[in-house]
């Protein structure tokens, strides 16, 4: 990889932080508005440069299809976070009960960027499986970083253990009139509704780790 002009490092960490911040990437637009670059053809351009040298990827025909590809991030300080199992971003599937999530005790580890979690504790790792967060470019097979919360905001993204179903599933969760609405980022699927008194949040996203293909 050739080295990064000022201009194109300023992108690759506002990328970063938005991804923190959001859960999700941003637009040329938000990236133009970010970064204070004259036009979205400026953005565009080193957007391409940045793809041709591996540190991104973009997904034609998605607005937010920018993919930050994980080697560009292997140089940057590490810490290890515990992977404590698999999250279905399709239809719930069964997973330990939160009395048994011993985070400490964890069989398996990974290795992240610090500044994905920016100071923040009780950080873990899940395994989607599923096809149900594709237009938020989750997909199956990758891995979200998530912190152990148990509120989230309308419309954050979350991991939600339904406790009649003793099922988890990874969703953005919505607090209508007398019930949860939990959202799939995937059109072709049907969001899940569920008693407030049936839904225990687990950990909201915070940064999604790519399976590289």
């Amino acid at each position: 990889m050739k080295a990064l002009s000022p201009k194109q490092r300023n992108i690759i960490d506002f990328v970063k932080r938005f991804w923190v911040n959001k859960s999700y990437p941003p637009t040329v637009r938000d990236i133009l508005t970010g970064c204070n670059i004259s036009s979205t053809s400026v953005v565009d351009y080193n957007l391409d440069i940045l793809e041709r040298e591996g540190y991104i990827r973009r997904h034609p025909g998605i607005s937010r299809g920018i993919e930050l590809i994980s080697e560009s991030t292997t140089r940057l300080p590490s810490l290890k976070v515990p992977v404590i199992g698999q999250i279905a971003a399709g239809e719930p599937i069964p997973v330990p009960a939160p009395d048994t999530w011993d985070v400490t005790a964890s069989s398996e580890t990974m290795d992240v960027p610090e500044d994905l979690t920016k100071g923040k504790t009780d950080i873990y790792a899940l395994k989607v499986k599923g096809q149900s967060m594709i237009d938020a470019l989750i997909n199956d097979g990758d891995t979200v970083l998530m912190q152990h919360v148990n509120v989230v905001e309308n419309g954050e993204m979350a991991a939600v253990w339904l406790k009649a179903e003793k099922e988890v599933t990874l969703k953005k969760l919505y607090r209508e009139k007398g019930r949860i609405r939990l959202q799939p980022a995937n059109s072709q699927m049907d969001p899940i509704y569920a008693e407030p008194d049936n839904v225990e949040v687990q950990g909201k996203v915070i940064a999604v780790i790519r399976q590289m293909t």
